[in-house]
């Protein structure tokens, strides 16, 4: 029996791999420009195409997939609950009002100044919603999701109510709505730090599985509680932070993805982070490449197919679930 499922699991792993080399070709491929790889090395202009826009649009979507699928698995370690991610619980809400606020205030600030104060209104606003989390009835699981779909709902209405007192609605709903037609090179480059946070949360990956077994669990095996808890906050904000301040929002993809994974290979952060972060960007891909295709050469923005994917994979979670309840 336990052949057999070690085989699964080996085939499970291969096809993921499979599946996301593929995508990346196709994410590659696909455009309304004429390209081919085939012509990478003797054409200048499809060498420059491949360099300027396919390649960094590609690269953004795995970076981005990747590290909302660990921000994900984060938060769900951190709040000890399955049914949260930054997008509904406050994170990247909080994240858009600091870009908001850098607009407002200080308009000629660089990329990397609005990402700083992103970070820190998402540390702020996760701070908050997990202070509040933990005082929730543990035996009710459900009330931590809605708690953080209320919360993210009023911070987003709080950027809703200021962008229509500044007259920026049409630019709050341009950069908050996730897509990445606008990704080339120069514009992107930001998004490999979540590439370095998600290194972090590799390498501290058995303190967060301690820490999801909760605070007295984890003082008593000798674990800094508030540092890790800390060291976690500060993950999620950046990741947060800088996919909202390049792509925008992108719902779903922290909830469902560490769920899926984590029926496969089990709760071990060390074992699982790896395989999170590649069905992420397996995932985002194939939302990306599917938008670009179902209207082609125009295009849905990846946020409106994730939204729908997402809530079909999740409604499939759910269903489960209660299956084997």
């Amino acid at each position: 029996m336990t052949d057999t499922r070690t085989a699964k699991t080996r085939m499970t792993k291969l096809a993921a791999c499979a599946t996301f080399v593929v995508l990346a070709v196709l994410s590659i491929c696909i455009g309304a420009g004429e390209f081919s790889l085939a012509r990478l090395l003797g054409d200048p202009q499809a060498l420059n195409l491949f360099l300027v826009s396919r390649l960094p649009r590609t690269m953004a979507a795995i970076l981005t997939g990747a590290a909302l699928s660990i921000a994900g698995l984060i938060m769900q370690a951190l709040v000890r609950n399955r049914f949260v991610e930054p997008a509904t619980a406050g994170t990247a809400q909080s994240a858009a009002l600091g870009i908001l606020i850098m607009t407002l205030v200080f308009p000629a600030a660089s990329l990397a100044i609005k990402t700083l104060a992103a970070s820190l209104l998402a540390l702020l606003g996760t701070s908050l919603f997990l202070m509040t989390a933990h005082r929730l009835p543990p035996t009710q699981p459900y009330l931590v999701p809605l708690f953080g779909l209320v919360y993210g709902g009023v911070i987003g209405a709080v950027v809703t109510f200021v962008g229509w007192q500044t007259e920026l609605l049409q630019f709050i709903d341009i950069w908050t709505n996730g897509e990445f037609s606008g990704v080339v090179r120069g514009r992107y480059e930001l998004l490999w730090g979540t590439a370095v946070m998600v290194a972090i949360a590799w390498w501290v990956a058995d303190r967060l599985t301690v820490l999801s077994l909760g605070r007295d669990v984890s003082i008593g095996l000798g674990l800094s509680y508030q540092r890790t808890l800390q060291l976690g906050l500060v993950i999620v904000s950046v990741i947060s932070a800088l996919t909202v301040v390049i792509v925008g929002i992108i719902p779903f993809v922290g909830l469902v993805v560490p769920n899926l994974v984590s029926r496969v290979l089990g709760d071990n952060l060390r074992g699982t982070i790896p395989w999170v972060a590649l069905s992420g960007a397996t995932l985002v891909l194939a939302c990306d490449v599917l938008g670009r295709l179902l209207r082609y050469p125009y295009e849905i923005p990846v946020a409106t197919v994730m939204g729908v994917v997402g809530a079909l994979l999740f409604l499939r979670l759910m269903f489960l679930r209660t299956a084997h309840a």
